[in-house]
């Protein structure tokens, strides 16, 4: 399973979720599924910003725990 840190990486710098959408265009509510790791699908153009203003590698926000092989969370998919 692939982990997102994002919540790690902006509580170091003490960052909160808006500063990091203000710093990079990206909508408040994407930063929130990044920040909760509520996404199963990853923007690039999203994850180079965000390194970008993070001033970090990609290593840093995503990473393989190879010790789960269940997503934290799980959404369930709407039907319409």
């Amino acid at each position: 399973m692939i982990k997102i840190l994002l919540s790690t990486r902006l509580g170091e710098r003490r960052w909160k979720q808006a500063d990091l959408a203000r710093s990079t265009g990206i909508r408040p509510a994407t930063i929130n599924e990044f920040y909760n790791e509520l996404t199963d699908r990853v923007n690039l153009e999203h994850l180079d910003l965000i390194c970008k203003a993070l001033d970090c590698d990609i290593s840093d926000i995503l990473v393989l725990d190879k010790t789960s092989d269940q997503p934290k969370h799980h959404r369930p998919r709407q039907v319409k």
